[in-house]
């Protein structure tokens, strides 16, 4: 039971909710959200004590301390997204469906953390394919809105395919070992042309859910139609945990062909962030504009994965980490000024630092972050991410990653110049954020000050990865 702990607490957690569901009027959905949420925050906590590592189900599941950790990240994301959603839940075409929200939230991270502990392919389909589907919903959350719905079918539809993509590639993988367990196909992976077809299949489907070019297409149509809150969810938590299971796999399954996919990385990476910074600079709409950031990041990313060692797991999780507290503090001030008057242009936040200055600061403090600005955990994270891929050799790709990095500053720039020393007529009007949206953008601007100056944050991790690689 203990070793399981994350999904059942989860499950518990969902199950409440539910009964309550039932016998809540419709006039009073509104009182689940506190409880939600300190339920919500419960876990998290519960989520640091010390867990009982070992291996269920023959193997399907297995739970470790770096397991235990990664599902702990992934809680603390969710509880901010928790905290900051109450002012939109509260709106009035909302108030109905609040347990939904949360219900479908806990459904898709309960698979997420199955995927994270999977011991072989089949359990980390099943996990992939509970923690995609009722993102698809949430996508779709105000189906009353045209672009929402759309975003939930492009989602589904896109997923699907993916997905097919994905099982296509794992039937060969079985096919040409005869079993699915990690630690049974990584021996029988010889780099036959069947398997290196199989892995390229397994890739793609990975690639759609981390939105790495040219599988990225959905990102930020899906991002501009979905409520801010579940874009911010896609942008962190899906792709953080789909990252996550994909470098394990990448590092326990196939590094007897490590040479190849290496290689493969080596052009995504490229692509990835140049395509993202690129198209994020012609961007005017603030979910579309961090959509397309998110995309870039997720090539910064590579560059961990790339490094193939302890070094390069430990960033790749150092940097989801502080990529969690700076996109959500992000998305956080988009959210709660699209909630309050409907805006998300950047040109809309002309003047914003004279009307709503603390915003202003959260806002350019989570910029500064994901651009990599000192004294900001974003600068650690890609100074840790350079380091792991410049140890193996891959000079030349950091450079060009280096030029990237100045290339996103100047378009995090606009934003900050629109806020800070752009004039505007009608500026936003200044209004006051509810404490649920103080509390969870303080938890942000905690976080993107704290973890990079706390060197301990950084060692655990780097003790817990010993061993994969």
């Amino acid at each position: 039971m203990l070793i399981m702990r994350h999904e059942l607490l989860l499950i518990v957690i969902t199950v409440i909710l539910l009964i309550v569901e039932i016998f809540l009027p419709n006039t009073q959905k509104h009182k689940i959200i506190l409880p939600a949420i300190l339920m919500m925050a419960a876990v998290t906590v519960l989520g640091f004590f010390p867990g009982t590592p070992g291996v269920l189900f023959g193997g399907m599941y297995q739970s470790t301390q770096l397991t235990m950790l990664l599902k702990n990240i992934l809680n603390i994301g969710v509880l901010i997204i928790f905290i900051q959603s109450v002012d939109w839940l509260k709106q009035d075409q909302n108030k109905e469906k609040i347990s939904e929200f949360y219900l479908l939230l806990l459904s898709t991270l309960i698979g997420m953390n199955y995927m994270i502990s999977s011991g072989d392919f089949l359990m980390f389909y099943i996990g992939l394919e509970l923690a995609t589907i009722p993102v698809a919903a949430l996508a779709a959350y105000e189906r009353m809105k045209e672009k929402s719905a759309e975003a939930g079918v492009k989602l589904i539809f896109t997923s699907a395919l993916s997905s097919g993509i994905l099982l296509y590639g794992l039937s060969m993988i079985y096919g040409t070992t005869g079993t699915m367990y990690f630690t049974d196909v990584a021996p029988l992976i010889t780099g036959a042309p069947l398997q290196v077809l199989a892995f390229l299949f397994f890739f793609a489907g990975m690639a759609f859910k981390i939105s790495l070019v040219p599988f990225h297409l959905w990102t930020a149509d899906v991002y501009e139609g979905a409520p801010v809150n579940v874009a911010s969810y896609l942008s962190v938590i899906s792709k953080g945990a789909a990252v996550f299971i994909f470098t394990i796999i990448l590092y326990t399954v196939f590094y007897k062909i490590a040479v190849m996919w290496s290689e493969l990385l080596y052009g995504i990476t490229i692509l990835t962030i140049t395509v993202g910074n690129l198209f994020a600079m012609r961007q005017q709409n603030l979910k579309r504009f961090l959509a397309f950031s998110s995309i870039a990041q997720a090539g910064f990313i590579l560059l961990g994965i790339i490094g193939q060692s302890q070094l390069g797991m430990t960033t790749v999780i150092y940097f989801a980490l502080v990529y969690i507290f700076s996109n959500l503090g992000a998305f956080g001030v988009v959210g709660i000024i699209s909630n309050r008057t409907g805006k998300e242009n950047i040109n809309d936040y002309d003047g914003l630092y004279r009307t709503n200055p603390n915003l202003s600061l959260v806002m350019m403090l989570s910029l500064f972050s994901l651009a990599g600005i000192p004294p900001l955990a974003g600068f650690f994270g890609k100074f840790f991410l350079f380091t792991a891929a410049a140890k193996q050799g891959y000079y030349i790709l950091v450079l060009i990653a280096l030029v990237n990095t100045i290339i996103s500053l100047y378009y995090y720039l606009l934003v900050i110049k629109a806020m800070l020393l752009n004039n505007s007529d009608q500026p936003i009007a200044r209004f006051k954020s509810d404490g649920y949206t103080r509390i969870g953008l303080l938890m942000c601007v905690a976080g993107m000050v704290i973890i990079g100056f706390a060197s301990s944050i950084y060692e655990v991790v780097y003790n817990l990865s010993f061993g994969l690689y």
